[in-house]
């Protein structure tokens, strides 16, 4: 079975969190990286002008990145890691996933939070992503538990 962990880190707290969880499942590792990398100023999510808030407020908003080693579809089952902006996932992942065909594709989300759970990123991944076998997902603010990712690699 072949995993892959990809993942967006914007303050490396999700990096650290996708190195862990591809250790532990010994799958490949990529990180999605912005062509333009986010500043401090561009994360100020209290700043209505803020790069990442004219993001997030455009449903269609989808950043550049850099170019990707794997392919998704050479994969069985895709973790899919990414910080929690405004309840969902950033954009730049939607710009990540939209460049391959997911149809029929295990992905798991796993995601970080200050505050907010995962919930509204896996609805709206399903929202966009209806091809896809996007299951419930990860909040991994506190470690990974061994055995529920056990599980989920096993779960047929």
């Amino acid at each position: 079975m072949k995993i892959l962990i990809s993942y967006f880190s914007a303050s490396g707290v999700t990096k650290e969190a996708a190195e862990k969880l591809s250790n532990l499942t010994n799958g490949d590792i990529e990180e999605i990286i912005p062509k333009e990398i986010y500043t401090e100023e561009d994360l100020d999510w209290k700043n209505k002008k803020s790069r990442s808030s004219l993001e997030m407020k455009n449903e269609n908003s989808r950043p550049k990145i850099l170019a990707n080693k794997y392919n998704l579809e050479d994969y069985d089952i895709i973790f899919i890691g990414y910080p929690i902006w405004w309840y969902i996932e950033p954009r730049i992942v939607d710009t990540y996933l939209d460049k391959f065909s997911l149809k029929g594709k295990r992905i798991v989300p796993f995601a970080t939070s200050g505050g907010s759970g995962i919930e509204g990123s896996i609805k709206h991944l399903k929202y966009l992503y209806k091809d896809a076998k996007i299951e419930d997902g990860l909040l991994l603010n506190h470690g990974i538990n061994e055995e529920l990712i056990t599980k989920i690699i096993n779960k047929k």
